[in-house]
């Protein structure tokens, strides 16, 4: 079969066999379809429910607008009312065409902190996950503007730029939180990111830089990769405690794929632990219940998920342009059209979030060993996403805690694959979650009443200054908080022995053969930042670990058909 087609497939088609099955072309399936179909002697088929990614609001950046909640890119999934956020729900964006959610997201190159990658080799018992060893996974990925050093690489698939704008309310927010205490810096990505500064991006130009840029589009031409778009996965097919291929919709039609070596879910932590239940592998009874056949009874699967709540604060101010001002005007918008054909620069170049803190949410405590929490800073406002900015210059500070201690769950409710599976991140559920964002609320009014803002008379519009004490602020955070769209952990990774872990240390489901999972729901702990290129970085890891254990496979399977030297005295 040529590379990105197939044939046409009649009712209950087998598709073909192939080496390798990659479930889902977000961000960690383009990364290891590439890495594996390097090899020339393997056959790899990538399968993706959504579409190409040849949506033009898909690489403007600004376009992420036109992206989330769109059908044509979006899962749009919903959360179940949350308790924690006073019985709302929440819109839940996950990205539904290749390149997944690097093709709707906010762009903002973040690989979290050292202490993150050292927690994980801790709980996983495997220190290849320590971040001395995912430093450099994460350099062999980037293209970073600055060039190579020791904190990064140069001439990798994942392009890192700086932002083209500069706005003079996040100039003067910058100088704000330096003046109580925290420190600019111009690099957020070596370890320690700790300060004020403005993020750098997956751009390239200007545009947006996907993982299907980056990953895929160079391994499409290659005659050993098979990419499907508008397939439906439906469930793994096992036999015995062997996973041995998938069952999909591709339109009307209900095909199966067989894999010779294995099968690699790179769906997502919603859409991970949805599949891997729907084949029968999760909490036995949870599962039984639904008429699916136990494969295999891991209690772990769907549990652990964990986000990072961003609590939004607006703040309206006088004598300073904002977006909301600038393109409130038909002129205004011709300005910044103008600007970005011509320049690719501007408002249309923005990521989400320009301008990002780091801190400690109670710089009086002493036990905060690093920053616990993280800031969004942006020359804009408005009620919700998705309503239209205020009609007043405003600017947004949206915190979120680093690491959340609630958990919630992703499991299905029926045995329909196209039912949506229950997703409950269960968000501010603990005392500790509820004290962090309470402070965080206060750490932002210190910031906006340091001096440098005062020129601008900032002006508390979200949550509003009634809230003041501990209860009503974690009320106050209930009604703001919204999803900053980070889903991991609920397929973490863990040891053998750990009864609520779901993949080892190299990604292997536990229990079952010719299965790994491969994105950001094997995390055991959320990251502390943004978490797409974490992914990346697990998806080139995984890479290597499979390339490497088919390798060790060949050499023994050689040395097993060899002939031994006793059987060939006796030939002769």
């Amino acid at each position: 079969m040529s590379a990105g087609k197939v044939n046409e497939p009649r009712l209950n088609q087998s598709v073909g066999e192939f080496d390798y099955i990659v479930v889902g072309a977000g961000t960690a399936g383009c990364v290891v379809a590439n890495r594996l179909s390097e090899d020339d002697n393997v056959s790899v088929l990538l399968i993706e429910a959504g579409g190409k990614d040849d949506y033009h609001w898909i690489h403007i950046p600004v376009g992420y607008l036109y992206c989330i909640g769109n059908p044509r890119t979006d899962w749009r999934y919903k959360t179940c009312e949350e308790e924690g956020l006073n019985g709302r729900a929440l819109a839940y964006p996950r990205g539904r065409v290749l390149g997944g959610c690097s093709s709707i997201n906010g762009m903002i190159y973040m690989r979290g902190q050292r202490e993150d990658y050292d927690q994980w080799a801790q709980m996983t018992g495997d220190s290849s996950w320590r971040w001395e060893s995912v430093l450099e996974t994460f350099k062999k990925s980037e293209d970073y503007y600055g060039g190579e050093s020791d904190s990064h690489g140069a001439g990798g698939p994942w392009r890192v730029e700086k932002q083209r704008l500069k706005w003079d309310i996040l100039e003067t927010f910058g100088k704000a939180a330096q003046q109580v205490g925290i420190p600019a810096t111009d690099d957020f990505n070596r370890g320690d990111n700790t300060g004020v500064g403005y993020f750098d991006v997956n751009q390239k130009n200007g545009i947006r830089w996907n993982a299907s840029k980056g990953y895929l589009r160079p391994a499409a031409k290659r005659g050993n990769l098979t990419i499907l778009t508008n397939a439906q996965t439906k469930r793994l097919r096992f036999d015995n405690m062997r996973c041995t291929g998938i069952e999909f919709n591709l339109g009307e039609t209900q095909c199966v794929a067989r894999a010779r070596r294995e099968v690699v879910l790179c769906a997502g932590a919603i859409n991970s632990p949805q599949l891997l239940e729907l084949s029968g592998v999760g909490n036995a009874d949870r599962i039984a219940k639904l008429g699916i056949e136990v494969v295999k009874n891991l209690p772990g699967v769907g549990e652990n998920l964990q986000d990072h709540l961003q609590l939004r604060m607006a703040f309206k101010v006088d004598g300073v342009r904002t977006l909301n001002t600038l393109s409130a005007h038909w002129w205004g918008k011709l300005m910044i059209g103008l600007e970005y054909g011509l320049r690719r620069t501007g408002p249309m170049a923005m990521a989400p979030s320009q301008l990002g803190v780091f801190a400690k949410s109670d710089p009086n405590d002493k036990s905060l060993t690093r920053p616990d929490v993280q800031y969004h800073v942006q020359p804009l406002s408005l009620e919700r996403f998705g309503e239209p900015l205020h009609p007043f210059d405003a600017f947004t500070a949206s915190v979120c805690q680093l690491r959340p201690s609630s958990r919630g769950s992703v499991h299905i409710t029926s045995s329909d694959p196209l039912i949506v599976p229950r997703i409950a991140p269960n968000y501010l559920s603990t005392e500790e979650d509820l004290h962090v964002a309470a402070n965080a609320l206060r750490l932002t009014r210190s910031i906006v009443a340091a001096p440098a803002l005062e020129q601008f008379r900032p002006k508390e519009i979200l949550p509003g200054i009634e809230f003041q004490t501990e209860e009503e602020l974690r009320y106050a955070a209930g009604n703001i908080g919204t999803t900053i769209f980070h889903p991991v952990g609920t397929c973490r990774m863990g040891k053998a022995g750990d009864p609520n872990s779901v993949v080892d240390s190299r990604l292997r489901v536990h229990g079952v053969s010719g299965l790994r999972i491969v994105d950001a729901s094997i995390m055991p702990t959320i990251t502390s930042g943004n978490t797409n290129s974490p992914t990346l970085m697990i998806a080139e890891r995984a890479s290597e670990m499979i390339r490497a254990d088919r390798k060790r496979e060949s050499i023994s399977t050689e040395i097993n058909s060899r002939p031994s030297v006793v059987g060939m005295k006796a030939a002769h």
